[in-house]
């Protein structure tokens, strides 16, 4: 990776000038990418960063260091400069960056494959929807970030475990029961209830949203996850947490830890004390265990089958359940950062300009299913994971129908499709070996620096979980693409620049089909 490459150098020259200035601390190398291409394609502050300790003007570190990365690396960089306050801007070779094609048309799909995970045995928790009816929009948004993340990882040396789990026990269970039984007291709507009432006969509450919850798991949610093109490795039932009598010997862990007190007949863990903003309640009054019991039980169950990251997908209304979580990880011995909470916002559906109001428990909502066929799940896909998780997204159903270049997956797909089509033309010619120095106009020395930036978003996402850069990177590929292809013709009199140019794009053509592969997309052959 020519970003690794960048901060290897940055780092071995800041090591050689703290040695001749005979000081010696611990500093931390951030390579970025140039917001504009008149500051180069890759930029660091480490000048400002090293300037207190050094007690020495930034600009006059920038310079120094400059001077030793450009003397021994004059082979990667064109040219570098500095630029107020202090920062230092680098301008790859064109010859490296042609050099860089090469490792694409040798490794292919193994392009992006990295090993930063070290094998790493990683649990990604998300949908975990309660069995009480349909996966709605909200479920999508955490269905397909988190798959599209663990595909992610996976790529970057990770070994991921998919899990769902399955909340099969408690208040919500019997009141989805009070819901098929006609009771007053249930709070599920729509005709799905009424289709359970007719298969439902028993009077039991709890005994009704037992078998009311287990057809809603196999006859609803697993379906539709499967149209989601989602294959969990593990569906973990809350039940057997309790039929194993796990959740009350996590209980007496934290008894024995003296982390356990009584207050008004109810059972309270000690969380304050490990940062939580109060303690919580593991038991009732009334001697039922809380949800919050089970998934301590369950936290450690993961953790004791060597799971060594815990990965979760909360919706917006879960955000203060992160504390007490972590809490309850460094109450039973392990770390809080041994544990990551993804926090996605709301989703809005749109249609013709209107937004559709959705309520799970008043029967109003479009299911997961509803969308697929309305939009396809690559679309479905494609538009879930277009926006960062913080931030609210609004999907636009009309714009998704779209088969114009206003729609981001179409204007993606008709790239690539562009590419199949010129293969399609010179099926005729083959491709001999890659000769770099044919390709030197500027869009296509451009399309290369997109191409290569690949491993860097896969590593970029594995680290931060930012699912939707690797949507953005789609996008900003297909735009350096049009324009490359749009402004120069591929086939032509010149047989050199014809075996170059297809060789470009037949490297486009593998980047294109491993980020499809990452984003669990299949690329369309025609259009």
């Amino acid at each position: 990776m020519v970003k690794e490459e960048v901060k290897k150098i940055v780092e071995k020259s800041v090591k050689e000038l703290l040695k001749e200035k005979k000081v010696f601390f611990d500093f931390k190398i951030e390579i970025n990418y140039s917001k504009d291409k008149i500051y180069g394609d890759y930029s660091t502050n480490i000048a400002m960063s090293l300037s207190k300790t050094l007690k020495e003007n930034p600009i006059e570190i920038a310079k120094k260091l400059k001077a030793k990365i450009f003397k021994k690396n004059k082979e990667i960089f064109k040219k570098i400069e500095i630029a107020e306050p202090g920062f230092i801007n680098f301008f790859i070779s064109e010859d490296y960056f042609k050099k860089e094609v090469k490792e694409i048309l040798k490794k292919k799909e193994k392009f992006g494959s990295l090993k930063i995970g070290k094998n790493k045995k990683v649990n990604i928790d998300f949908i975990s929807a309660n069995p009480t009816g349909p996966l709605t929009l909200g479920n999508a948004r955490g269905g397909f970030g988190g798959d599209v993340l663990s595909r992610v990882l996976k790529e970057a040396g990770y070994r991921p475990t998919k899990e769902y789990y399955i909340n099969d026990v408690g208040e919500q269970i019997k009141n989805l029961g009070y819901s098929v039984i006609g009771d007053i007291k249930g709070e599920y709507k729509g005709d799905y209830i009424k289709e359970l009432r007719k298969r439902i006969k028993t009077k039991d509450p709890y005994e009704a949203g037992s078998k009311a919850a287990k057809i809603i798991l196999n006859e609803m949610i697993k379906p539709q996850i499967k149209k989601m093109g989602i294959k969990f490795d593990v569906w973990f039932s809350e039940k057997t947490l309790y039929e194993k009598g796990l959740v009350d010997k996590v209980i007496e862990k934290l008894d024995k830890k003296g982390l356990i007190y009584k207050k008004q007949e109810a059972v309270w863990f000690k969380s304050t004390q490990f940062g939580d903003d109060k303690d919580r309640v593991l038991i009732k009054s009334n001697g039922e265990k809380t949800y919050f019991a089970s998934d301590i039980s369950y936290m450690e169950n993961k953790f004791k089958r060597g799971f060594k990251k815990l990965i979760f997908f909360f919706g917006a209304d879960h955000y203060g359940y992160v504390p007490r979580l972590k809490a309850a990880a460094e109450a039973l011995g392990y770390k809080k950062e041994d544990i990551d909470v993804i926090i996605f916002q709301h989703v809005r559906l749109f249609k013709d300009g209107k937004e559709v109001r959705m309520s799970k428990r008043k029967g109003i909502y479009v299911t997961v299913e509803e969308l697929i066929n309305e939009v396809g799940s690559d679309v479905a896909r494609f538009f879930f994971v277009l926006r960062s998780f913080d931030s609210h997204l609004n999907f636009d159903l009309s714009l998704a129908k779209k088969q114009t270049e206003d729609n981001p997956l179409f204007y993606v797909q008709y790239a690539y499709v562009r590419i199949i089509s010129i293969f399609k033309k010179a099926s005729k010619i083959k491709i001999k070996k890659f000769n770099v120095k044919f390709l030197n106009n500027e869009l296509e020395i451009e399309l290369i620096k997109q191409l290569i930036k690949f491993p860097e978003i896969v590593e970029e996402i594995a680290l931060t979980y930012e699912v939707h850069k690797l949507t953005k990177y789609l996008i900003d590929l297909s735009d350096a693409f049009h324009r490359f292809y749009e402004n120069n013709k591929v086939i032509g009199e010149d047989k050199n620049l014809t075996q170059s140019r297809l060789s470009l794009l037949l490297a486009t053509k593998i980047v294109f089909e491993n980020s499809f592969d990452l984003l669990g997309i299949k690329p369309l052959k025609k259009m």
